[in-house]
């Protein structure tokens, strides 16, 4: 076995947590057919070859139009269980220990499917993951950025009787002309619920925009941010208050946020002694889980052992999990660094 295949076989048992993926962006074609059959929903693509051969996307909005039109088919609680339930099956087959799951209400009751609905195929599948694989999560509920901001308010207050199942709140969608300030007062009222606070920013989006998902939305972690690197007072604010960046090397690709990985920054975001943790964003759609991306890292941007080890510690470090929790995981990386040397 080579060094690389060695590496590789370290990173997909290393436990590891996942705090960016979005719940519809683990919908696989298969599966998407599936249940298309099961609702009798036609899909404008005539197979799974053809669905895959439509994921050729050159920025976030040609890629959002297929997944708004692919979540059609998420009618009834037995979908949203068996998608969520799919998915925490893939997940374990990397270790992950830990989710911290984004799902999207409003792209769900704008169909006109309820939002208890939603709620509790993805909470039965959360249920049913602790108890047969021991993955523990927690659900956060992103608002449309490409929507108004009343409807975001509106899912808010959808989301109260299920206060006990959300683990805290997000912004996620278009991210191009729609800046975190434009969600003020539904991130006020949620912060006043005491619900944690995340928010994609800085992926198409400015460095300005990091700035008020931290200074306007009270954000304690961001998503994506790779484009933090363009203002150095930024970083270094990043760097000295430890905010998370939930990186998405492939997503970033895929989206054209980098052209290849080989160049993608997120070397130089460890280097500049950032918060950094690798996830998988969209992973049906991206083209790689978890493991697939740490493995691809690891090769194109010459990842070492050690480094892994800090991104799958970093992973439990910078989630909503308690403190005697994350002692715990990061522990469980420890001893399996120890054990695999």
């Amino acid at each position: 076995m080579t060094q690389a295949d060695r590496l590789e076989t370290f990173i997909r048992g290393i436990p590891k947590a996942e705090l960016h993926v979005h719940i519809e962006g683990t919908l696989e074609p298969e599966l998407m057919f599936s249940l298309a059959r099961r609702n009798g929903i036609a899909l404008p693509w005539m197979g799974v070859d053809e669905l895959r051969k439509a994921y050729d996307f050159h920025n976030l909005q040609s890629f959002l139009d297929i997944y708004y039109k692919g979540a059609d088919v998420l009618q009834h609680v037995q979908d949203f269980y068996d998608l969520t339930w799919a998915y925490f099956e893939r997940a374990a087959r990397d270790n992950v220990r830990h989710v911290e799951l984004f799902f999207d209400p409003q792209t769900h009751t704008r169909r006109d499917v309820p939002f208890e609905t939603v709620m509790t195929g993805i909470h039965g599948a959360q249920v049913d993951a602790e108890k047969r694989l021991g993955i523990t999560s927690k659900l956060i509920l992103c608002f449309l950025r490409h929507l108004s901001e009343e409807s975001a308010i509106e899912a808010l207050h959808q989301a109260v009787p299920f206060r006990p199942w959300i683990g805290g709140v997000g912004l996620d969608s278009s991210e191009s002309g729609n800046p975190p300030s434009k969600f003020k007062e539904v991130f006020a009222e949620a912060r006043e619920a005491q619900f944690p606070v995340v928010a994609h920013a800085g992926e198409e989006g400015p460095p300005d925009y990091i700035r008020e998902a931290l200074d306007v939305l009270g954000a304690q972690r961001i998503d994506h941010g790779v484009r933090c690197l363009e203002d150095d007072a930024l970083v270094e604010r990043l760097a000295r208050e430890r905010v998370p960046l939930t990186v998405c090397p492939l997503s970033n690709i895929k989206l054209r946020v980098f052209p290849h990985l080989a160049q993608h920054n997120l070397k130089r975001l460890i280097d500049r002694g950032l918060v950094v943790t690798i996830n998988s964003d969209d992973p049906a759609y991206f083209g790689g889980y978890i493991g697939d991306n740490y493995a691809a890292c690891a090769r194109e941007l010459g990842l070492t052992r050690d480094q892994v080890i800090a991104l799958a510690k970093n992973s439990f470090t910078a989630s909503f999990l308690g403190a005697e929790d994350k002692q715990r995981h990061v522990a469980a990386v420890d001893a399996y660094a120890a054990a695999n040397p």
